[in-house]
Order: structure tokens, then sequence, then C-alpha cells
């Protein structure tokens, strides 16, 4: 199997903490250039040292605040005006509160729709023209198990989470031909700050504590537990490698088993 990520390198987006970080690194330990993209710029250099170097990689980061999508554009300008090229990108932001569809602000919407769709345009346009020339391409879009069954309480991000999905298998279909995939990895429930203030959410609501919450949300997980970080990053390194060339346009959840349906 060949995972070797040598000479590739790799734009992770929302890669400080977490999910974001997690798949970073592992594209680091199969030797890609990793370029991280965040907005806290302390905490990208920060980011940056902890990934692996050990086969002479060389790493960077670009500043930009996905809620302002126009220093997402911005960013990918200065990456490619450099001369730069990326071969992998992965697509990653943080999600809307939650809370009832009814409930939420037309701003909730289109706020999120910038953020997570137009951000992600804008990314890929700017990027696939090199993955074109390279002949070798890996978007991964990192968005959440409901776009194959809607999560309780979790309105705007139900909704924006379909639409990422949709415009990514629109994607597929049309850069295949390139040698560029284009797939979405989808999270379950697992060990990130997301997943605390998913806690902390129904901490307030049901006036359970973090145990009795967190007891509650395993049992529904076949598998029998919470996911750690590096159990997301390992799927999103292998998709993004020469092995998973022939993989392009699903939807791969990484929960545990604990979505309802196939």
């Amino acid at each position: 199997m060949n995972l070797n990520l040598s000479g590739k390198t790799a734009v992770v987006c929302g890669s400080t903490q977490g999910l974001g970080f997690a798949s970073a690194y592992e594209l680091s330990l199969l030797g890609a250039d990793v370029v991280l993209l965040a907005r806290n710029e302390e905490k990208l250099r920060e980011a940056v040292q902890k990934l692996d170097h050990h086969q002479g990689q060389t790493h960077s980061y670009l500043v930009a605040d996905f809620s302002k999508s126009e220093t997402v554009q911005q960013a990918i300008e200065q990456f490619t005006g450099s001369g730069q090229t990326a071969h992998i990108l992965v697509n990653n932001t943080g999600g809307p509160a939650g809370g009832p569809i009814l409930s939420a602000p037309l701003s909730a919407f289109t706020e999120t729709f910038n953020a997570h769709v137009i951000c992600n345009h804008i990314l890929a346009t700017a990027l696939v023209p090199g993955m074109k020339t390279a002949g070798y391409g890996r978007i991964v879009n990192i968005i959440s198990t409901s776009v194959k069954q809607p999560l309780k309480g979790l309105g705007v991000s139900n909704t924006i989470r379909a639409a990422v999905a949709n415009w990514s298998k629109t994607l597929a279909n049309e850069v295949a031909g390139w040698g560029i995939t284009v797939n979405n990895v989808l999270p379950g429930f697992t060990r990130t700050v997301r997943a605390e203030y998913i806690i902390e959410q129904k901490m307030k609501s049901t006036g359970k504590s973090a145990e009795e919450i967190t007891a509650e949300l395993v049992a529904e997980i076949p598998a029998g537990r919470m996911g750690e970080a590096s159990d997301f990053g390992a799927a999103v390194a292998f998709l993004c490698s020469p092995s998973a060339g022939y993989i392009t346009g699903i939807n791969l959840p990484v929960d545990g088993g604990r979505t309802g349906c196939l």
C-alpha cells in the first residue's frame, strides 16, 4: 500500500487543534509538507512546531478567519501568488451554535454558508489548477454525520453541512479526470473542543452532569467508546494518499458505527 506523501504539499484548514490538527499531523507523518490555515497566528506558530519533521518536511502557515471570506481569499492568493501549489486541501471550520431550526436567525444561515461553502469554494478554485498540472489532487471536507442523518438540535448545521456535501459531490465528478479526488469525512462523537461544547450545552438544557451526558452519548456508539482525534486524522490521511486514488465522491463516517443509516 502506497501511503507516501513525500514531495506533496497539504493545506489544512482549522488546524491548530482538534480534528484539523489531527489530520495535519497524520499527513506530516506520511511525509507531506503541511501548510496550516487558521485565524490565530500564535496558535499556528505553536501547531507548526508540533508537526512531524523527521523526513525533512517544511511546514508553514497562513492566517485567515473563515467568518471573513475575504481574508481566506487573500491568504490563498498570497500562497499561490508566491508560486506555491498544493496537492492536498483539507477543508475544515467550526460549526455554528446549536438550536431548533425555526429559532435560528437568518444571519446564522448566511454566515455559516459563507464560512463553509463559500470559503471551501474559494480554496478549491485557487488550488485545483495546480492539482491539475501535477496530475494529483486530494480534497477532503471535514463535515458531519448529519449529511446522512440530521442531528437533533442542530438545525443550521444540518442545513449547511448538506450543502457542503452536495458541493463536494458535484466537484468530485467534475475533476476526477485530472487525478483529483474529493471526499467528505464525517466525525462522530470525538474527544475535541467541539464535543466539550456540545456536552456543556446539554448540561445547561438538561441539568445533568458531564459524566451522565458522556455516558449517554457513548451508549449510542456500537464501538463502546468516544473516538480519538487520531482515529479521524488517520482516515483523512488515507484518503489523501496515492492508494486512495480510486475513491471519490463519498461520505465516510468515522463514528464507531453510531450513524444509524447506511
